[in-house]
């Protein structure tokens, strides 16, 4: 898969119900800090700004999932982040996100702190977001991503 806002954007559309556009992601990249970092069925795209970093989405194809892309692509960002200077690693994940939930936690983010009602549900009321974050200065837990290639 190729890095293009066309290309992100249509592997975000298999990913989540409220996709981005290839503008948004056009954008974003013409942002200074900002990167993707890109597999054949995923991508992470993080920005960088002086010591602090943040993932600011995710994105695996469902029938890519489970199978450690996810935690591979978590481990590679936070890599890229310490390697241009920063010192945290910053994402804000949907409460109701169990399995996103599940996935940062195995790649050692904490909850720092919390934003009320920050995700619209169309058939329900808005979820709060969990702000995690991740000491870069810290080793991953043992073992973590290592099964995808």
């Amino acid at each position: 898969m190729s890095g293009s806002p066309e290309a992100l954007a249509a592997l975000h559309a298999t990913a989540f119900d409220a996709p981005w556009d290839a503008a948004a992601f056009a954008a974003l990249l013409d942002q200074p800090g900002v990167q993707a970092l890109v597999r054949d069925d995923g991508f992470i795209l993080i920005r960088v700004v002086a010591d602090e970093a943040e993932i600011l989405t995710l994105a695996v194809r469902p029938q890519a999932r489970r199978h450690g892309l996810g935690l591979s692509l978590v481990e590679q960002a936070a890599q890229t982040a310490a390697e241009h200077g920063a010192a945290r690693l910053f994402l804000e994940v949907a409460e109701d996100n169990a399995a996103a939930r599940s996935l940062y936690a195995r790649a050692g983010f904490e909850t720092a702190g919390r934003r009320p009602r920050y995700y619209a549900r169309a058939n329900g009321p808005a979820v709060d977001a969990l702000l995690l974050s991740l000491n870069l200065s810290r080793p991953l837990p043992s073992g973590a991503g290592r099964a995808y290639p």
